[in-house]
């Protein structure tokens, strides 16, 4: 079995390598470590192109036809992101064909939010990706797992303030994210080619992401250094961990055409096990990357029963968003969302949020959401129950990078305010904040 290290001063560079080089890289423990790839400094003219697979480089990555970057990157499920998005690495190996490769991180947080609902609390955030992937000389055949420890935290969570979805000792979970599952992905992807640079592919798996809405936020780069979920996951990509997916399409170059079959419900709180997959909703998402800087998606959803504590409510969800990164440092996205509940009536969100790399060392990041919800009084003897209320979030932060070989640690911590009507203050205050500290270790980036 043979290792390999993927830095840019160990070119040239086989052609598995290569060819993988978009994708979240992975391996089997003790095997060997990855550090991080700096496209700007690879000698193009010393690889070898005689053992490279030119065809297989429109899968996202460094398009090594022209020298560009390719079109798009891969982000979580089936969705894209821009050609320029950063690629992580972590550890890597080759064996039997199959390239094999390992990426995570770890996060010690702390937040604090002031406030009648305000919350202190110690936790940790975890992330495990690996996959198994191989090229044909008809595709490519992907096999992908994801992984986390966060179910061994507190059942309700973390502070979040005006966050809602999911329960906890079966009460709604309002200020608080939940914790996530320990399988966030447990799926297979096969692309089949039909023309230069074209697949047909089929994705799923008992645990996956339908096409709907924009990549998962800690898979964007928008949100790279982000601690804090955005208070309008429940509107843009909370079923990015759904019990039974398929997923169909057309992928090209320029844009990617699918529809998915998934389960509805969201996951419950045994957050240790599988839940038994069904397929009761159906999504649709067109996606087009015009160039290796942007990428734009919209979707459609029909969203069976997706909240435990309202049966027979289902969900028709609509999303757009618009992906920028500039290969520089710069990444950012615009978004909107809209869930229409049948019965019920219609939930608007908007979320804005940037990552700027300033060096190879700093980091400033944002967040802007402006959510209508009526979920922040659960309690069906409140007289504000039922009550739909427009907030905003405003969050800044900063991380300081430190490169630790094959790793990276990240300290830094965020601030956030929020403008409200003056009917929450009673529940909220009158100008609450919310402020999270971080220490997270990555293998990669």
């Amino acid at each position: 079995m043979a290792v390999n290290v993927l830095t840019a001063e160990r070119l040239p560079m086989p052609k598995t390598l290569i060819t993988l080089s978009a994708v979240l890289a992975c391996a089997l423990p003790g095997t060997g470590l990855a550090q991080e790839m700096d496209h700007s400094a690879i000698d193009h003219g010393a690889m070898d192109h005689a053992e490279t697979d030119h065809g297989a480089m429109d899968h996202g990555g460094m398009d090594l036809r022209t020298k560009e970057p390719a079109a798009w990157s891969a982000g979580s499920g089936t969705s894209r992101l821009p050609g320029r998005e950063p690629m992580s690495h972590g550890v890597m190996t080759e064996a039997g064909g199959w390239m094999l490769m390992l990426h995570g991180n770890v996060s010690a947080q702390y937040t604090t939010a002031s406030g009648p609902r305000g919350d202190d609390h110690g936790y940790v955030t975890s992330m495990l990706m690996g996959s198994a992937s191989n090229e044909t000389s008809w595709g490519k055949l992907e096999l992908r797992t994801m992984l986390s420890a966060e179910p061994a935290m507190d059942a309700r969570g973390y502070p979040n303030l005006f966050a809602t979805g999911e329960t906890a000792g079966g009460q709604a979970l309002v200020d608080r994210q939940h914790p996530h599952d320990l399988f966030m992905e447990l799926a297979g992807r096969i692309d089949v080619n039909i023309a230069s640079g074209t697949t047909a592919f089929l994705y799923g798996g008992p645990v996956g992401e339908p096409a709907l809405g924009p990549s998962a936020f800690m898979h964007r780069g928008s949100a790279r250094y982000n601690p804090e979920p955005p208070i309008t996951h429940h509107w843009f990509d909370s079923t990015h961990i759904t019990y039974g997916v398929v997923t169909a399409g057309i992928a090209a170059p320029r844009w990617q055409l699918e529809a998915s079959a998934f389960r509805g419900r969201e996951p419950d709180e045994d957050r240790w096990d599988i839940e038994t997959p069904r397929l009761d909703s159906w999504s649709v998402r067109a996606t087009w990357t015009p160039s290796p800087e942007w990428a734009l998606q919209a979707s459609y959803g029909r969203i069976k029963e997706p909240e435990a504590l309202h049966p027979g409510e289902d969900e028709r969800r609509t999303t757009a968003s618009a992906h920028y990164n500039n290969g520089k440092g710069l990444a950012a996205m615009a978004a909107f969302s809209a869930k229409d509940r049948d019965p019920g009536g219609t939930f608007t969100a908007w979320l804005g949020e940037v990552n700027w790399d300033i060096d190879r060392r700093n980091t400033l990041f944002g967040r802007a959401e402006n959510v209508a919800n009526d979920e922040l009084f659960p309690d069906h003897d409140d007289p504000l129950h039922d009550a739909a209320f427009r907030v905003t979030k405003l969050q800044a932060g900063y991380a300081r990078r430190i490169p630790a070989g094959p790793f990276e640690i990240a300290l830094g911590g965020s601030l956030a305010t929020f403008l409200k009507p003056a009917a929450l203050d009673a529940a909220y205050g009158s100008s609450p904040v919310q402020a999270t500290v971080f220490a997270r270790f990555s293998l990669g980036h």
